[in-house]
């Protein structure tokens, strides 16, 4: 794989790391098998690794002395009510001062309450009473672990009749009030205008691109009238186009590809990953529909490891 990494650059500093895929269990065989992981940075999720010693550990070093990692969580409840989870952080700055990550990464959501976790990222009313809770929150996230934190756009299925701002113009006023950097999911944007009827264009064009890091692609299902951010097919031609407005937009950030169910062997999931630099490219990308799927089938993906 021809890499980009290095081409490139936010106004943090941190460069574009090339092309990337999740660090999944079910390639430890092939990439401790094969001497080239054929991409140019794996992302891990960080919950699957906090209080794993054992075998997955020894992966992840033996992947960390070949590429550059990125930590992306998915439990840090920056959005809620309950205090922050100091026992969770704790354990994030220990697993970061091993992996010695580009940089650490959450959603703009809350997942639990009371302190109960719901193992969901779920949104939360986008007004400037949030905005001023989730800012303090980051800066204080920012200053514990001494690096910049990179929040990411979740997909959502409900809105709050609370809510002011567009989820856009919430991000940009964050990133104005923390300097945090930002992972635009184009998957998520794309589902979330579908379930809200919004434009995904202006979403894209109306982040600050300077901020924006990192770019995640992945496959939705349509289950009725709705669309869910599964991570298990390949992805669409619409999110696709999305994708290369916001590399344009961009001057060139890291590309990662999710795949968290339905995982097909490695050369197979670098093999869809090869399609982002075929669009960036200005090839021609053969039609890829949304997958459908019945309402009565159930529908689950989830990253983290039970």
């Amino acid at each position: 794989m021809q890499s980009l990494s290095g081409e490139g650059s936010s106004t943090l500093g941190l460069r574009n790391l090339g092309f990337g895929v999740g660090l999944r269990p079910q390639h430890f065989p092939y990439l401790m098998k094969n001497d080239d992981p054929l991409v140019d940075w794996f992302e891990i999720i960080s919950e699957n690794f906090m209080d794993n010693h054992g075998y997955a550990r020894h992966v992840l070093q033996h992947i960390r002395s070949k590429r550059p990692v990125v930590m992306h969580g998915v439990s840090m409840n920056i959005g809620s009510t309950d205090p922050l989870n100091w026992t969770y952080l704790h354990k994030l700055k220990e697993l970061a001062d091993v992996v010695q990550p580009e940089w650490i990464s959450d959603h703009l959501c809350w997942t639990g309450f009371a302190g109960v976790n719901t193992h969901d990222l779920l949104p939360l009313p986008l007004n400037e009473e949030s905005l001023m809770h989730v800012a303090g929150r980051v800066r204080e996230i920012q200053d514990f672990l001494r690096r910049p934190l990179i929040i990411e756009n979740p997909s959502t299925y409900l809105e709050f009749s609370q809510s002011e701002l567009s989820e856009w113009e919430f991000l940009a006023l964050l990133v104005e009030q923390t300097n945090c950097g930002l992972l635009l999911d184009v998957n998520n944007v794309y589902v979330s205008a579908h379930n809200h009827s919004f434009d995904a264009t202006e979403y894209v064009r109306g982040l600050p691109h300077q901020n924006i890091v990192q770019l995640h692609v992945a496959g939705p299902t349509g289950v009725g009238d709705c669309l869910i951010d599964t991570h298990d097919q390949p992805v669409p031609t619409d999110v696709w186009r999305l994708y290369k407005l916001a590399q344009e937009l961009t001057g060139g950030v890291a590309t990662l590809l999710e795949w968290d169910a339905n995982i097909p062997d490695y050369p197979e999931l670098v093999a869809e990953l090869d399609k982002a630099k075929a669009v960036l490219a200005g090839e021609a990308i053969q039609d890829v529909p949304i997958h459908r799927q019945s309402d009565d089938t159930p529908v689950l993906s989830t990253p983290v490891v039970f």
